[in-house]
């Protein structure tokens, strides 16, 4: 699958840069989030590292036989109208195994949303693990591993140094992308 993988980017002229040594358990914050080829195109990129990520997607998405296919993709489903705690069930993921990334966009949305969620940032510092920042750049056509963040428990100061990463970064459909 990897083969195939770093095919389908080469010929579609996508590349992989930044960092490539990743931890075995983090946090994965992508961003901009602004359309649905941004899940198809880190799935790929992904596979084509050799490596497996989890993601969270809303419950309405799991019919069949869709629900075979995101659960095969690591997908996990989340539904949004109970108010259970996320934070926990993933923190006790993360302890349980020894390897386990977890994507998530910090938007929440394929809209404009400056006010981020900070849900990935809490399931971070819950899980004592740390969050990769990784760019999909559209206009440089590159998915960049940026950078590895560990939460210092100052969430506001912490995600707005995330959000600087971003900073000059091309989203799919960039009137979507609000820093």
């Amino acid at each position: 699958m990897k083969k195939i993988c770093n095919f389908i980017l080469r010929r579609i002229g996508w590349r992989i840069t930044g960092l490539t040594d990743l931890p075995n358990k983090s946090v994965i914050c992508v961003a901009p989030h602004t359309s649905n080829w941004d899940l198809l195109l880190g799935l790929v990129v992904y596979k084509a590292m050799g490596r497996k990520a989890s993601f969270l997607i809303k419950k309405e998405w799991f019919f069949f036989p869709m629900n075979l296919i995101f659960k095969s993709l690591g997908g996990i489903p989340v539904n949004r109208t109970r108010k259970t705690s996320l934070t926990e069930q993933m923190s006790e993921i993360y302890a349980n195994r020894d390897n386990f990334q977890l994507a998530i966009t910090p938007e929440a949305t394929r809209k404009r949303n400056p006010e981020w969620r900070k849900g990935f940032y809490f399931i971070a510092l819950a899980a004592n693990v740390p969050i990769v920042i990784v760019a999909i750049d559209y206009g440089k056509k590159e998915v960049d591993f940026k950078k590895i963040l560990m939460p210092t428990g100052d969430a506001d100061a912490d995600i707005e140094e995330i959000k600087a990463s971003y900073i000059g970064v091309t989203a799919k459909h960039p009137e979507n992308f609000a820093l």
